[in-house]
């Protein structure tokens, strides 16, 4: 894997060699990830695994047409026959009115520097065994536990490049560290399982194996003995672990390609009032240590945090260069590159702002409800924002907690959701989409 310097290096050699060829305009991503992962279970090591790969991919321009093709060998033999190949399938491809890089007036000039995203801890196998096995041990501890699916620990290294033949060559390494467990409670028939997990870029910010351990056996045990529910509209309470997926239907809703393909439940709702005033969505690429920050976008523009949603109004979409052409706007800095391909669009670490209450008193005036700790399918109509998936969790009565629910189905369409939600105050940052506890009163049930 190379340098960040040395694979921007190798990224303009490659933008060089296709204008050389025939290309009008290029562009050039370098992706390199190397990781070590260790599982064990039942206190006995199941697997080790190291992996290390890189790829560059190069995209050119032939006019309006385009191509881009990728490749894993970084030889000069390579690279330039990737340049001719790429100019003569960009001069068969059928032309594109939007097609073409980045703005040149909206590329990163200077970056922004704190974002502090490599940590300098490369714990080797036998550190990631001891912490897999802690939380393991933590997990099995838990009374009413009865069996492992076991526990691991990671820990990677990555790269990214970008350099573009009209300006702009940035490059960033990053660094990550994991850590799950996941364990069976009961017997037979009434079994129950639950994982719990934590990634951060730095090792220091992971939680102690020994409380994803605990945190997973308990969770299991909560869902032994499930009843059933009657069908009906209840308020629902939503687990941060889950509820950020409705934030990530928004974030899929407003995404300039969906926008543009007219495929979108919010197509008419550029700044409509869809959340209570109080409601704020922020993204925030910049936070230091964030999963998902990043100094520059997958086009070379600049980042900046932003309000996704501010007084419960939506601010507008995210869009990359291509998409914003056949809307008439701007790019926002959104875009996000693979190995090959044109880019696509990506916000980077999300939150919704923590409400004023907490959990219970969020739950406090809910006679007869549902806590969902599970979703379960994929039942969600992007284009109409229709809303039915399979759910499990635990009875809201009268205020408070109450016993484990199975096999249930939650309902409701997305704008009447994001009308009626409340957040808590619980707010954690360990993920690249962030909520606190959510509540949404007047959701369908269907159960017994």
């Amino acid at each position: 894997m190379l340098t960040p310097q040395a694979a921007q290096e190798r990224a303009a050699a490659l933008v060089d060699r296709a204008r050389k060829a025939g290309a009008d305009a290029a562009d050039v991503v370098y992706l390199a990830n190397s990781s070590e992962s260790i599982q064990v279970r039942l206190g006995l090591l199941e697997d080790v695994e190291r992996s290390e790969n890189e790829h560059i991919g190069l995209r050119v321009f032939v006019g309006q047409a385009s191509a881009s093709i990728g490749s894993s060998d970084l030889g000069d033999a390579a690279l330039e026959e990737m340049s001719v190949r790429a100019v003569a399938m960009a001069r068969a491809a059928p032309e594109d009115q939007y097609a073409g890089l980045a703005p040149e007036d909206l590329l990163a000039r200077e970056l922004p520097q704190g974002l502090d995203m490599v940590d300098a801890a490369e714990p080797g196998p036998a550190q990631l065994r001891e912490m897999a096995l802690a939380a393991e041990d933590a997990a099995r501890a838990v009374a009413g536990v009865t069996n492992s699916e076991g526990a691991g620990a990671s820990s990677g290294r990555g790269v990214f490049a970008l350099v573009t033949s009209h300006g702009f060559a940035g490059s960033y390494e990053t660094t990550s560290h994991g850590l799950s467990a996941s364990v069976i409670a009961g017997e037979g028939s009434g079994m129950q399982r639950d994982y719990a997990w934590r990634s951060a870029r730095h090792m220091a910010d992971l939680l102690a194996p020994a409380e994803i351990g605990a945190m997973a056996g308990e969770r299991a045990v909560a869902r032994l003995d499930p009843g059933r529910v009657t069908s009906g509209a209840m308020p629902v309470v939503f687990d941060p672990r889950v509820g950020g997926s409705l934030i990530g239907h928004l974030l899929g809703a407003i995404s300039g390609s969906a926008i543009a393909r007219r495929s979108s439940f919010l197509l008419d709702k550029a700044e409509a009032q869809l959340f209570d005033s109080a409601i704020t969505v922020l993204d925030d690429p910049h936070r230091p240590r964030g999963p998902a920050s990043r100094p520059f976008d997958g086009e070379g523009l600049a980042t900046a945090p932003r309000a996704l949603v501010e007084g419960g109004r939506l601010t507008g979409w995210l869009m990359e260069s291509a998409s914003a052409r056949q809307l008439g706007q701007q790019p926002t800095g959104h875009a996000s590159r693979g190995a090959s391909g044109a880019p696509g669009v990506s916000a980077s670490n999300v939150h919704l702002a923590a409400g004023a209450l907490t959990p219970a008193q969020l739950m406090a005036d809910i006679k007869d409800g549902i806590y969902v700790t599970e979703l379960i399918g994929q039942g969600v109509n992007a284009v109409t924002g229709d809303y039915s998936r399979g759910a499990s969790g635990f009875r809201i009565v009268n205020g408070e907690i109450a016993g484990p629910v199975a096999e249930f189905t939650i309902a409701g369409n997305l704008v009447d959701m994001f009308a009626a939600l409340t957040p808590a105050n619980d707010l954690e940052w360990y993920r690249a989409l962030n909520v606190p506890t959510l509540r949404v009163d007047g959701m369908m049930i269907a159960g017994d």
